[in-house]
């Protein structure tokens, strides 16, 4: 379909002038996305490029997916709006839906529409119920940047000069890459680090250690009783960092220890992405909250808290109400997307196209001394540069401008994420195939080369 639209100069031009520019256009020279279908999206000249970023890990089953986009125009045509102080059907159907893929008692939705919203709600759920007030986050994470949940990012990058961070404790990163222990036996990923570790089948000594880091905090900078703790099952904006097997699980019983709360953000993992539908299955644990967004709706504004009604009762002794959670278009286009992940069997694709990409990109790193990683689940993949293996140094913010301009002329379109912004993020459609993937791979290698060569 031929564009019909304002032009390039024009959208340039208003961005300059109405939008704020605390929100930065991706890459040296942006590209005015028009149209999208699956995993592909088009520029106003009609070029097209593959999507491997899903609008930043949203879109989960495909842009404008057929399925998708009926049950939101046949919603569009019945109720848009009336709020969840109604009983309307979608918002039930779809709740019941929801619940029934959480395990246990978790059978309680909060709807809301982003996920630092959900991470909100997460956090005065969890000092409501324990009537205590510290949290515990991880240094590196992301998880949402309200005011509120800005206190939860371990990113300083995140992070403006006004009060914030009160009753929020952020522990050592267990990074097996980057971090000070890890290895090549640590972590759930089909591809491990090449750095040497003593770590034996069942028994991860890096592991221990960043527990033992964990509770050195809790004894030293917390009170006795705390609220909860927050992690990401796969953290995302920070770069796809998996933590050594083992860690979640215990960390999850040191809190419970503490009077605490475990929450799982599967705002990037959940719905299927790692090849379980929750990224948190991989960990053996069983959150008493969950946090979902991002993939929930496929790119429509919808966000959840998910937990048990002992938990979500301690909210009934205050007014708590969100308009627009619950909506009727969203819980129709939410509950469209459950059935896509079957019956398009995406969870499947995950699993084998993911594997597929993280073996092939693994054969970058043994080629490029400045492919200092390959990491990640499913299609939830992070690929670290460096200056050089033996360093770790992250790779320059030119460098990685460079690289990341020519993959995007090259028909590509990847993340950046990572303190140092030197890791690509590849989380794309759940929809692409072998094909797709072994494009990714040669864009980005070009890319590389070329960069080498100059």
């Amino acid at each position: 379909m031929q564009y019909q639209g304002i032009s390039y100069e024009e959208a340039k031009a208003i961005r300059e002038k109405n939008i704020a520019h605390s929100i930065p256009a991706m890459y040296k020279e942006p590209i005015m996305i028009t149209q999208g279908f699956m995993q592909w999206v088009w520029d106003q000249t009609g070029k097209r490029y593959l999507d491997m970023y899903g609008g930043i890990v949203t879109v989960s089953v495909g842009h404008c997916h057929p399925k998708v986009t009926a049950a939101a125009i046949d919603q569009l045509q019945k109720l848009w709006h009336v709020t969840n102080i109604y009983l309307h059907p979608k918002l039930h159907e779809y709740a019941e839906k929801l619940t029934n893929r959480l395990p246990g008692d978790l059978k309680v939705c909060f709807f809301c529409n982003s996920g630092s919203e959900a991470n909100d709600l997460a956090m005065m759920l969890a000092r409501i119920y324990t009537g205590a007030f510290d949290i515990i986050s991880l240094r590196n994470a992301y998880l949402g940047n309200s005011p509120y949940t800005t206190s939860l990012c371990g990113l300083g990058s995140w992070k403006h000069s006004f009060p914030n961070g009160f009753g929020v404790h952020h522990a050592m990163n267990p990074d097996p890459y980057a971090g000070i222990w890890g290895g090549s036996n640590c972590r759930d990923s089909p591809i491990q680090t090449d750095r040497e570790c003593n770590c034996g089948v069942g028994k991860c000594q890096a592991c221990d250690k960043y527990i033992s880091e964990l509770e050195n905090l809790l004894s030293s900078s917390v009170p006795n009783k705390v609220a909860g703790m927050f992690a990401e099952s796969i953290q995302g904006v920070g770069g796809t960092v998996q933590y050594p097997k083992g860690y979640l699980k215990k960390a999850q019983e040191i809190i419970k220890s503490h009077g605490g709360v475990f929450i799982s953000d599967e705002v990037q993992t959940g719905f299927g992405r790692t090849g379980e539908f929750w990224g948190f299955q991989s960990h053996a644990v069983t959150p008493d909250i969950v946090s979902l967004a991002k993939g929930i709706g496929n790119g429509f504004p919808l966000a959840a808290v998910i937990t048990r009604h002992e938990i979500s009762d301690c909210l009934n002794h205050a007014l708590k109400f969100n308009t627009y959670g619950g909506n009727p278009v969203a819980c129709a286009i939410g509950s469209a997307v459950l059935d896509v992940i079957d019956e398009d069997k995406l969870m499947e694709n995950c699993r084998h196209v993911g594997n597929h990409l993280l073996h092939s990109l693994s054969k970058l790193r043994k080629k490029y001394e400045i492919v200092g990683d390959v990491r990640g689940k499913g299609l939830m993949i992070g690929v670290e540069m460096v200056t050089d293996k033996e360093s770790r140094k992250p790779l320059s913010k030119s460098a990685m401008d460079t690289i990341f301009e020519d993959t995007k002329n090259y028909g590509l379109l990847l993340g950046l994420g990572g303190h140092h912004k030197n890791v690509f993020r590849i989380k794309p459609p759940m929809c692409i195939t072998r094909a797709d993937a072994d494009f990714c791979v040669e864009v980005l290698e070009q890319a590389i080369s070329d960069f080498m060569k100059k």
